[in-house]
């Protein structure tokens, strides 16, 4: 992998992984696209990016990690077990799902999804407009709705905003629980992958896993807080329409 690439992926990740659109597929997408093997020098590459944007979502919420809010992270934590229960009894049947015509379905998928969700709630008045304002039960509902984002496409910034749009949270609301809520996600997920390939960091290129870590972390700081921004005006609608036409566009390619 070049600079050029990491930059690429980097800012991929940074303003895909707390959009509702799928970083795990994008990224899938585009190292194929660019001929990056997925070699265990790429991956452990992978951990680094991921690492870099949860700093960007400490860097951005940083207020929140004190004792003032530990029920808030009661509820976070409460909402990660089902994915990280579902996610270590079959890590390996995931993994086997990794392909990019999966992806592309889960794209079309997921943006429907989007679009009736709206439909339906496109007036409605949410009774929950801050996260700290969630229930325990609610929050799990959202941990339950958030391992449909094992399925590669689907996105996990999608199905824990959809799930806590369903449960009523409004969208400003859901958009941070998720953030806060790729915490837990992301640790478990890299620490476990860093546990696999911590090998493949002594003949890494630190070039470039220092400029992909620091386009990572700055396009995820900028994305969240611009998300935040758009959804106190709009809808998701829009992104339920681009999930459509990328997956439409991956399975015109495949054909």
């Amino acid at each position: 992998m070049d600079i050029l690439q990491s930059i690429i992926l980097g800012l991929i990740e940074g303003a895909t992984e707390f959009l509702p659109i799928s970083s795990t597929g994008h990224m899938i997408v585009a190292s194929q696209w660019m001929g990056i093997a997925q070699n265990d020098e790429n991956k452990a590459f992978e951990v680094i990016i991921q690492l870099a944007a949860i700093l960007a979502v400490v860097a951005n919420y940083r207020e929140k990690f004190s004792f003032i809010y530990l029920d808030l992270w009661k509820k976070v934590v409460l909402a990660f077990i089902p994915l990280g229960i579902v996610g270590f009894l079959f890590h390996k049947q995931i993994k086997a799902m990794f392909t990019v015509d999966i992806v592309a379905i889960m794209f079309i998928v997921g943006g429907v999804i989007f679009l009736i969700v709206e439909y339906f709630h496109k007036d409605k008045v949410y009774p929950v407009e801050n996260v700290e304002d969630l229930s325990y039960r609610q929050a799990l509902w959202v941990g339950i709705a958030q391992v449909f984002a094992l399925i590669p496409g689907t996105s996990r910034a999608g199905a824990s905003i959809i799930g806590a749009m369903l449960v009523g949270l409004s969208r400003k609301a859901s958009a941070e629980f998720s953030f806060l809520l790729a915490l837990p996600v992301m640790m478990a997920a890299s620490g476990f992958d860093l546990l696999k390939h911590y090998q493949d960091f002594a003949g890494a290129d630190w070039l470039v896993l220092g400029t992909g870590f620091v386009v990572a972390f700055i396009a995820a700081w900028l994305v969240m807080r611009l998300f935040i921004q758009f959804l106190e005006r709009f809808t998701f609608v829009a992104f339920g329409v681009y999930r459509i036409l990328f997956g439409i566009l991956l399975l015109w390619v495949l054909s």
